[in-house]
């Protein structure tokens, strides 16, 4: 029988989401109402296990960029596991001055804090379609790959 989640598991939804709203500034003070002391988190490009160590990521991606937001587009919230559908907008110095957008999707696990967290997104949409020699390789891979061709 599949069970709903609750109204303080909704309000974890909620404070999770307000968190990451602001890439550039979030309150990472509040890291503790939102995730559990050994949060395990994972990325296509990191993994950390514990809030001091999460603190520190999150601090350092923070640093680099000139600014961030989340988007979020749907969600599916279980009684321990919810998955959160969004478009990150973010500038960084090393990619010029224009935003940039990825798609991604969040799976948390979670009781009273989240204790589990991966994000998947393309890296591909992130990173190396905005290098100009590595993107313009990337995009002629996709194109031949679209038609079938090699």
């Amino acid at each position: 029988m599949h069970q709903a989640a609750t109204e303080d598991q909704l309000a974890l939804i909620e404070r999770f989401k307000a968190f990451y709203k602001d890439v550039k500034n979030p309150n990472l003070d509040s890291i503790g109402d939102v995730y559990a002391a050994d949060i395990k988190f994972q990325d296509p490009i990191h993994q950390v296990t514990g809030i001091a160590e999460l603190h520190a990521y999150l601090s350092d991606m923070c640093e680099n960029v000139d600014s961030g937001r989340f988007e979020y587009l749907d969600q599916l919230v279980g009684v321990d596991t919810a998955y959160i559908k969004w478009n990150m907008y973010f500038s960084h110095p090393k990619l010029g001055k224009k935003t940039h957008v990825v798609r991604g999707m969040s799976q948390i696990q979670f009781s009273d804090r989240i204790y589990f967290h991966e994000d998947v997104y393309d890296m591909g949409q992130m990173i190396y379609e905005k290098v100009p020699v590595l993107g313009w390789a990337v995009n002629r891979l996709k194109q031949r790959l679209s038609q079938g061709g090699g």
